[in-house]
């Protein structure tokens, strides 16, 4: 379903990823794992249509969509949750949530049917939905992130360094809450990126390792 092909990217004149390859299937569950700087999030962020490529191509159901811009990945059913959040903390938990669908202008039945969802794979969630997003704590704002693209991601949801600051107890619930999104909606594809390959290894059917921004199959 996803899938860079031999794809280089540069930021401010420095080449980040080089010659990157890299397949999701359907209903797939993908780790990239690598140190901090390896180019796990430039990868991500190349998937989603947010850098540039210099060379290659980034392929959706085999279409090129490699200038196309990013709002074109959440039409295609990607929901990306960055490292950051990148929660707007005016908003409530409920209104972070729906701002993808509503950007989509989805009917207001289908935004429910997916609220409803999120609230079922992310109870606590549904404890938070009236809180203000900037008085969460960091593994709360994680979850949302991870909620919110949920909200976009019907076919596939990319996931950057969700276990990052974790308090281990927290760690465990998000990591059942991947378990949960995989035994609800087995047709969703996960990309996760983590520089901890432990954490993963319950999760992933398959691990790429990333060093200097190249790419290689772990396994």
């Amino acid at each position: 379903m996803l899938e860079l092909a031999g794809v280089t990217v540069e930021i401010a004149g420095v080449t980040v990823l080089r010659n990157v390859s890299l397949h999701v299937p359907p209903g797939g569950r993908v780790a990239l794992i690598g140190r901090n700087g390896a180019g796990k999030t430039t990868t991500l962020r190349a998937l989603m249509g947010l850098l540039p490529s210099r060379a290659g191509r980034v392929l959706i159901d085999g279409e090129d969509e490699t200038r196309l811009p990013a709002h074109h990945r959440p039409r295609h059913g990607i929901g990306y949750a960055p490292e950051d959040r990148r929660l707007f903390g005016s908003f409530t938990v409920r209104e972070n949530l729906l701002l993808p669908v509503q950007v989509l202008r989805l009917p207001a039945a289908e935004q429910s049917r997916r609220l409803d969802l999120v609230f079922a794979l992310l109870p606590e969630l549904a404890d938070l939905a009236p809180r203000k997003a900037a008085g969460l704590s960091g593994g709360q704002g994680k979850m949302v992130a991870l909620g919110r693209a949920l909200m976009a991601g019907t076919r596939a949801v990319l996931l950057d360094e969700p276990f990052q600051g974790l308090a281990p107890a927290l760690a465990l619930r998000y990591a059942e809450a991947l378990n949960r999104l995989h035994q609800a909606l087995p047709e969703v594809a996960i990309l996760i990126t983590e520089s901890n390959p432990e954490l993963l290894r319950s999760l992933v059917e398959r691990t790429f390792v990333i060093e200097r921004g190249e790419i290689a199959p772990a396994d």
